[in-house]
């Protein structure tokens, strides 16, 4: 029993040099410029080991992919969190997800080779799996409150993620910090426009 738990952790050590290197490697150069032997070179593994957990190529990048929205959305849990105020959960949440998308290592590999690698409906169903079911949730209980104009919360989910996913791309591309500041403004205006009344 010992010995499979040994086993066990030494697996879980793997996996994780695996996801490791792979973060550092795709975020760096790009999911097509990286090879598996590259990929187990830097993990310090065999590609035996890489595919006792990894299908290829693809599913370590889909799997990637995933740690690094689940770290996103931990973070905008984490300043929606810190205020008490529905309304003001939501406009932390959004504002904290604008910043965390900007960072390179999580923008090239959930924004730009994402959709390219996984095809567009599969990184969609990941995307509403996971940040868009948050935001959905938010704008649910706003709606539900009188917050904001009773409407058909899945078309303005898609809008503002849209909308979102395009300023942390933007923000990348320009990698001027300056411009940061003046977006997070502009959101904040565009999610004040949804308010049915003006805050207290």
């Amino acid at each position: 029993m010992r010995q499979d738990g040994v086993r066990a952790q030494q697996r879980e050590q793997t996996r994780q040099a695996l996801l490791r290197e792979g973060r550092r490697l795709f975020s760096g150069r790009g999911y097509a410029d990286v090879g598996l032997t590259e990929i187990v070179a830097a993990a310090g593994v065999t590609k035996g080991a890489l595919y006792h957990h990894f299908a290829g190529k693809a599913e370590l990048f889909r799997a990637v992919l995933e740690e690094a929205q689940q770290e996103v959305a931990r973070r905008v849990e984490g300043a929606a969190a810190a205020h008490d105020d529905p309304w003001e959960q939501l406009v932390a949440g959004c504002q904290e997800f604008i910043t965390a998308a900007t960072d390179p290592e999580v923008r090239r590999v959930m924004l730009v080779d994402g959709p390219a690698v996984l095809g567009w409906t599969e990184w969609r169903a990941m995307d509403e799996a996971g940040s868009a079911r948050h935001l959905a949730d938010a704008l649910t209980a706003l709606v539900d409150a009188g917050v904001i104009v009773r409407q058909p919360v899945g078309p303005l989910v898609h809008l503002l993620s849209g909308a979102m996913n395009e300023a942390a791309l933007w923000l990348a591309s320009t990698a001027r910090p300056e411009d940061l500041a003046p977006t997070r403004a502009a959101l904040e205006h565009l999610l004040g426009a949804l308010r049915t009344r003006p805050p207290r």
